[in-house]
């Protein structure tokens, strides 16, 4: 699957640009993987795929407790879309195949 692979994703914030690595795995329909940034790392869930659509959610602790839910689009070994963070809306993210 095209989205399969290890990823470096840019996430712009309130807080300013964020870094982030993320490992996926496709397999039919369900996304799964594993997203990390800052010494922190995560197993994603509710992860899907779609043709080129991709969408998943995973949950920080760091610098609060929230649920981030990314969709974005894959592109050869480019991916960007958007990620909300809850309550204070949806912003872009980037990603490059690593």
């Amino acid at each position: 699957m095209a989205v399969d692979g290890n990823w470096n994703l840019t996430m712009t914030t309130p807080m300013g640009e964020r870094q982030a690595t993320l490992s996926l795995k496709a397999a039919g329909g369900t996304l799964t993987g594993i997203q990390g940034a800052e010494g922190n790392t995560a197993e994603i869930f509710d992860g899907t795929v779609s043709g080129d659509n991709v969408s998943w959610k995973v949950s920080i602790t760091n610098p609060m407790p929230l649920t981030l839910e990314f969709t974005g689009t894959v592109s050869g070994d480019s991916m960007s879309g958007e990620m909300g963070i809850g309550p204070m809306g949806s912003f872009p993210f980037t990603g490059a195949r690593a």
